[in-house]
């Protein structure tokens, strides 16, 4: 990729400011159905896969890899079926996988995530891409005028996290 080198400057960069700020994490998790026993089907789970840092469109974890956001819960009770909408009862099953999982009880749980490989950016795929041999990321999948530089782009998420910490 054209100027991966400065890509991963800014990806270093930002885990540094944001790991000596003490800024907190939240997990990153697998959504996985588990194979039936017995016939029986068992309920979901998710599963941890690493600690990342939420930037806007983007979550950095500590490594530096990055992941485009997906969906998000807490690791928190699910509590009783309400019935109200299928969105709710949806959301709730996701609480009841994150509670299930491994994670501290009130975690940020970050899945259905797409990792985004920086050898290989697609400016239909990802919220990153490269125009112009410069780094960029959007917020509008469908608009890639309304985009800004990486470089930038980090600074600023990582400036709000850091004053927030």
């Amino acid at each position: 990729m054209a100027g991966s080198d400065h890509v991963l400057e800014s990806l270093e960069r930002a885990v540094r400011r944001l790991e000596q700020a003490g800024v907190a994490d939240e997990a990153l998790a697998e959504f996985v159905h588990r194979k039936r026993i017995l016939g029986m089907e068992r309920a979901p789970v998710m599963v941890p896969t690493g600690r990342v840092w939420p930037l806007g469109v983007l979550l950095l974890g500590r490594d530096g890899r990055l992941h485009a956001t997906g969906k998000i819960t807490r690791a928190v009770p699910a509590g009783y079926p309400g019935y109200q909408s299928p969105g709710i009862e949806v959301r709730r099953g996701y609480r009841a996988a994150a509670h299930a999982g491994k994670f501290v009880e009130g975690d940020t749980v970050n899945f259905d995530t797409a990792e985004i490989v920086l050898a290989r950016l697609d400016a239909n795929t990802t919220p990153l891409f490269v125009e112009g041999g410069e780094a960029r990321v959007r917020w509008n999948p469908t608009n890639l005028a309304q985009s800004r530089a990486l470089g930038p782009y980090l600074d600023d998420r990582v400036g709000l996290l850091v004053e927030s910490a």
